[in-house]
């Protein structure tokens, strides 16, 4: 049978009056100890002094003890937190971002979506200590391992996320400032990639939803209802060219005002003045902007039961809450189902696609690239990089236009 050594300490020093301790027991031989009780933390601080000099264990102890203390005056955590810990107060913190405005409750969920990628990668019971700068370091094969589908830009945007709640957190929690990635190289045609709609298929889409609407195709006023909301989110963010999470937030009193015009063929047509709030807005920047697609918002005041100019233009049925994603998307899986698209989760068609598709549409139209960026709410580069490959017609169509100009032109040039 193996003696075991006494735990009864046989030597003991209080340092700087009491603060902390240093101290020798049988286990550990004549190398002296460290001890400091952390009231704030509720656990006992124990470290190797690895010295067996008296006065120079000393010393060591007085720095160990004045160094926990300027710790806990700046509020760091001696004792590692785990993985999910950090996560949660990261998500706490950025939840303090939206209530101020920063950033919208979209961007927020996303963030929520990336960080959860993080956490089915990683064990979020292991200890911040036990991960070091290169734990993440093959992100990208972790992340196609976990989701084969998953696209490079996200991969990129993930890590992107990862390393700004590594850099909050440090050095209150973590031990190191940013994780190390590989370097992730994208080709221009993996930024520009967008999953849309072809004009066939959105003829298709805008067909389909008189029908689904119709009281003989839907009799449960309810349900029926759902879908006349449905209809006009959709009709609406594919005129508009609004973000979802745009859309989602929007109030009556943001809606301007609704005009009476005829297109250049003949159409009778209503074009909407409406305004989408910098709090809103994904880049925090308001706008107002002037489309068609009027009679829709004209249609869905009709049918809301709520519209007062603080009411959200889609609510859930009590006026409670915006209308929800599961309602919402309970819905598009029927329509895209309606009209044939079966793989419309394999090309991720989803609401965001009428957003593109709306651009497209005014690319194909020869609209203005500046126009179509100020409604957009984006940048006209951004509507060049990742909407300039639209479409070879256009492309055609453009090398075949001449130029007329006179001689006297040339002389600005």
């Amino acid at each position: 049978m193996t003696k075991q050594l006494s735990t009864k300490k046989t030597y003991k020093l209080d340092i700087l009056n009491g603060k902390s301790e240093i101290y020798l027991m049988p286990r550990t031989g004549d190398v002296y100890q460290f001890r400091m009780w952390l009231k704030t933390e509720k656990k006992v601080l124990r470290k190797s002094l690895k010295t067996r000099d008296l006065n120079s264990a000393i010393e060591l102890a007085e720095e160990k003890t004045f160094e926990v203390m300027n710790d806990l005056k700046s509020g760091k955590e001696l004792f590692g937190i785990t993985l999910k810990e950090l996560t949660e107060r990261y998500l706490a913190y950025r939840q303090l971002d939206v209530d101020s405005g920063y950033i919208t409750p979209a961007r927020l969920g996303t963030i929520r979506s990336q960080i959860n990628a993080l956490l089915r990668i990683k064990d979020g019971n292991l200890k911040l200590s036990e991960l070091n700068a290169n734990s993440l370091r093959h992100w990208r094969q972790m992340r196609n391992k976990d989701n084969p589908s998953v696209t490079i830009v996200t991969i990129r945007n993930e890590t992107a996320t990862i390393n700004h709640m590594f850099r909050w957190g440090y050095p209150k929690y973590s031990h190191f400032p940013e994780l190390k990635f590989e370097p992730i190289r994208m080709k221009k045609s993996d930024i520009g990639r967008r999953d849309v709609f072809t004009p066939s298929e959105y003829k298709d889409l805008y067909t389909f939803l008189g029908t689904y609407c119709s009281k003989k195709e839907c009799p449960n006023e309810d349900i029926r209802w759902e879908r006349l909301m449905v209809r006009d989110f959709i009709l609406i963010l594919s005129n508009t060219l609004m973000r979802v999470g745009e859309l989602k937030q929007m109030k009556w009193s943001d809606v301007l005002k609704l005009t009476p015009a005829t297109t250049e063929l003949g159409r009778k047509v209503t074009l909407v003045s409406f305004k989408v709030r910098a709090e809103t807005s994904k880049n925090r920047v308001s706008r107002e902007v002037l489309t068609r697609g009027g009679e829709y918002f004209m249609r869905l005041k009709t049918n809301a039961k709520f519209t007062t100019p603080d009411d959200l233009l889609f609510t859930n049925k009590t006026g409670t809450h915006p209308l929800g994603q599961r309602e919402l998307y309970k819905h598009w899986y029927a329509i895209m189902k309606g009209i044939g698209i079966d793989n419309h989760k394999t090309r991720k068609l989803s609401y965001y696609s009428l957003r593109h598709f709306g651009i497209t549409t005014r690319i194909r139209a020869m609209e203005s690239i500046f126009t179509i960026a100020n409604t957009a709410g984006t940048s006209v580069g951004h509507i060049e990089s990742h909407y300039g490959h639209i479409d070879k017609k256009m492309r055609k169509n453009a090398a075949l236009k001449d130029i007329r100009m006179s001689w006297e032109d040339t002389e600005s040039l």
